[in-house]
């Protein structure tokens, strides 16, 4: 039997041909699942009305390493505390270390190219030597182990020793300051710290062994520190390098059973509204939602190559790393993304190692579109199958320059959710046709919805990212005193029972979805809801702006849209081009009251506008956020810019 999908409009700008359609994954999930694959709408209420039935099938379809046990999902009144597979029994870096032993696990790269790969056989080797290395050192189940690592085959492997024993990952990129590291992994006391003394960025080498003294000093109940390039002397705490501590004869790694909710990960938040919250995952819902994620709706099979550009304090790292689980081989890329004589480094890679399936950011790709860059001219990436886009909404016109620059037999997926759920609740799939500006469908499993202040589902409206049943990779808890109470405040306090994201979202007739950014930085002149996306995708596209913030200036019980562009120089003209193009993309009430010129924008470490700190820094506000910027410098400027001249 064939299965076709028909065109709705001509607006779409690929479909999946009939080969790869009836080859996808999903297909054969459908038919495992014994359910009909279209419409999809009712293969996704099968999956949120079936939990039990939806999330067994996956269990079995994605071929988990463990004890499943007989009971699934036990409903609760609370929708934190309904119950997953309460009997299961699995280890997380069991199901990473699966297949072939010959096949290529991981490659590892930076701005000077591809630097080595390693085979599952040496992967599971180094595994099991830096397992023994951290037994010695007393790590047992349960116990925190904390790394400052770069996106490399070392990082890779201390993650997956801890988990091998039961032990709970937490990780910080070396680029944040010693604040921003301790207000993370102070929060959560770790045993054994892991960490690179030096890296490189924009080919220029950073030296951290003052950064990780200055932590270590600062870390409660830390026992011992191992440096993964160099040796250092901490004063008051047991050091040695990575080589004394795979200095055994472990050749084959040993698994500690963990429950399905066992922890495994702590993430944090972007920290952009203050200390970063300490989030808790568990073993078993992690793995469960990326292998849906990415087996059913990213189409990764065996020997795909999976990247993700993405340091490792992003969620979009574990993410990358469980593409182990579908026998994938993964691209480990520590460094910039372009190099200042190269801007399709990256693409260079992609092309040598074969990558199927390229993850990146809006801002990456709008940063190749203005340079010009035409990878078709230079680049045949006969591997690539899929681009996939997340840490803010991709723009339409980034559709056409994607398919127009790049390759036009390509599944291109604009993907949301958050660190909080260590997944997805909106992404693309294989069997859906690509429309510009939209996010193609609901993820299995996920109960999306948009609500509005009413708590009526709505559609052609902006309002909030909802989610209304329980699903496997919610958070156990944040890390803490008061952990659950801060936990079920942040999600379902504005409706109790449903989980409210916190973005605003609308959904098509079709079902489809368009994310606007975070509703706690939506605008609100003469109370209309505006997200600060919709003026960057008018923006981001001008040549003469290199990058731009926007944020609500309170006026006369009302609020005023303050617009600051990074650019060579800000002119009458410029400014007129700037409003032209917001009110012809969006609306007269997008166009900003004042456009001002900085020199830099503030981000965080993972590479996000915080439009809350130059808020708060333009009212002469201390930026509660400060120590999670990449920049903090850059507030300076926006300290003083009501001040200045405006346009």
């Amino acid at each position: 039997m064939t299965l076709t999908v028909t065109s709705k409009r001509s607006s779409y700008l690929w479909e999946p041909s009939e080969e790869r359609l009836n080859e996808s994954n999903i297909k054969a999930f459908a038919e495992l699942a014994e359910q009909p694959l279209f419409p999809y709408e009712r293969l996704h209420r099968w999956s949120t009305t079936r939990l039990d039935e939806f999330w067994s099938n996956v269990w079995d379809f994605a071929g988990v390493i463990g004890e499943k046990g007989r009971t699934i999902y036990t409903p609760s009144t609370s929708m934190p505390d309904a119950e997953w597979f309460p009997h299961a029994r699995l280890n997380f870096a069991e199901n990473l270390l699966r297949g072939s032993v010959d096949r290529i696990a991981a490659y590892e790269a930076d701005e000077n190219g591809v630097t080595r790969s390693i085979t599952l056989k040496e992967l599971k080797e180094a595994v099991a030597k830096a397992q023994e290395g951290l037994k010695k050192l007393g790590i047992r189940k349960g116990d925190c182990v904390a790394g400052i690592t770069t996106n490399d085959i070392h990082g890779l492997t201390a993650l997956i020793a801890a988990a091998s024993l039961g032990a709970i990952w937490t990780s910080c990129s070396p680029d944040f300051g010693t604040k921003g590291i301790v207000d993370r992994i102070g929060q959560v006391k770790p045993k054994v710290l892991i960490s690179t003394l030096h890296y490189q960025y924009k080919e220029k080498p950073y030296n951290i062994e003052e950064k990780v003294k200055e932590t270590a000093d600062s870390l409660e109940g830390l026992q011992a520190v191992v440096t993964l390039n160099g040796n250092t002397d901490l004063a008051g705490v047991k050091t040695l390098s990575w080589e004394e501590l795979c200095d055994n004869k472990a050749v084959e790694p040993v698994f500690t059973p963990t429950g399905f909710n066992d922890p495994l990960y702590i993430l944090y938040t972007s920290g952009t509204t203050g200390l970063p919250k300490a989030i808790v995952h568990s073993a078993g819902g992690t793995l469960l939602q990326h292998v849906k994620e990415h087996q059913l709706h990213c189409d990764v099979k065996k020997n795909d190559v999976l990247f993700w550009y993405s340091n490792t304090a992003w969620m979009m790292y574990p993410w990358l790393v469980t593409g182990l689980a579908s026998e994938a081989a993964l691209l480990l890329y520590d460094g910039s993304p372009v190099r200042s004589d190269n801007l399709s480094h990256l693409w260079d890679i992609a092309e040598e190692v074969g990558v199927t399936h390229f993850g990146t950011s809006p801002k990456y790709l709008e940063t190749l579109a203005k340079a010009g860059v035409h990878l078709k001219e230079t680049h045949a990436l006969p591997c690539l199958k899929s681009i996939l886009s997340c840490g803010a909404p991709l723009a339409p016109e980034q559709y056409d320059w994607v398919y127009q620059t790049i390759k036009q037999d390509l599944f291109l997926a604009s993907i949301s959710g958050g660190t909080e759920i260590i997944g997805c609740f909106v992404m693309g799939s294989p069997v859906h046709a690509v429309k510009r500006g939209e996010i193609a469908c609901k993820a299995l499993g996920m109960a999306v919805d948009v609500f509005d202040e009413r708590g009526a589902s709505v559609y052609e409206e902006k309002a909030d990212l909802v989610c209304t049943q329980p699903f496997p990779s919610m958070p156990i808890t944040f890390f803490g005193e008061g952990g659950d109470e801060r936990y079920r405040k942040s999600y379902f306090s504005k409706r109790p029972g449903i989980w409210t994201h916190g973005d605003l979202a609308e959904q098509t007739i079709d079902e489809a979805f368009v994310i606007y950014g975070r509703a706690d930085t939506t605008l609100n002149p003469g109370g209309v809801r505006i997200g600060t996306a919709e003026i960057y995708r008018a923006v981001d596209h001008i040549r003469d702006v290199k990058d731009s913030i926007v944020f609500g200036h309170p006026k006369e019980n009302d609020e005023e849209i303050i617009l600051c562009v990074v650019t060579d120089h800000l002119s009458n003209t410029l400014a007129g081009e700037i409003r032209h193009k917001i009110r012809a993309a969006a609306s007269p009430r997008h166009v900003p009251k004042a456009i001002y010129q900085v020199s830099e924008i503030p981000y965080t470490i993972n590479g996000k506008k915080v439009e809350g700190a130059a808020k708060s820094a333009a009212s002469g506000k201390k930026a509660s956020n400060e120590a999670s910027l990449r920049n903090p410098s850059s507030l300076q400027a926006f300290r003083q810019l009501l001040e200045k001249e405006y346009f």
